[in-house]
């Protein structure tokens, strides 16, 4: 794992042992972070289900103003913080469940463990916290089917097993 550009291209990032944790795969979090390219620099970001911290390190090595990181375990938030301790930027680290978040951002990321429903319940979340012209980005191992009041599901790209929806008010 490694930030892909920005003030911190090439960083490697500390990583889970085992198998049981799946980081989005740098070809994904390449593509995902092509498209978005022109919403990052600025942007208020959280990334809701954070891991390593991957996605929004990628965001604050490309100018994000700030970024929120969470994930309600533990161990995945000490290794956020060990992968934080080399990166400069206005970011926040919690060890809560998501629904507790609160706040206004331009960018959500929503990357539960695949097994998991969590996501469904982030997007509902994120209808109430996306800033008017914000996105989220859903990450899981398949197509997303269904509805969610006050958003519209605008995009969709697969790579491999690896599906991201794209969602922005509606």
């Amino acid at each position: 794992m490694r930030v892909i550009s920005g003030r911190y291209r090439g960083m490697a990032l500390a990583g889970f042992n085992g198998s049981d944790i799946r980081p989005t795969a740098d070809r994904v979090k390449e593509s995902l972070f092509n498209i978005i390219s022109d919403r990052v620099a600025g942007a208020r970001v959280l990334d809701a289900f954070c891991g390593s911290g991957s996605l929004g390190i990628e965001c604050l090595s490309r100018g994000a103003e700030f970024v929120h990181f969470n994930d309600k375990s533990a161990e995945s938030v000490a290794l956020c913080k060990k992968n934080l301790s080399r990166i400069e930027g206005n970011y926040k680290v919690t060890c809560a469940d998501f629904s507790r978040t609160t706040g206004e951002f331009d960018l959500i990321f929503i990357d539960p463990p695949y097994a998991s429903e969590a996501g469904v319940a982030a997007l509902n979340l994120a209808a109430r916290i996306l800033s008017e012209d914000g996105i989220a980005v859903y990450e899981r191992d398949r197509s997303f089917t269904g509805e969610i009041a006050g958003l519209e599901k605008y995009d969709e790209r697969k790579y491999g097993r690896t599906y991201l929806t794209f969602f922005k008010r509606s």
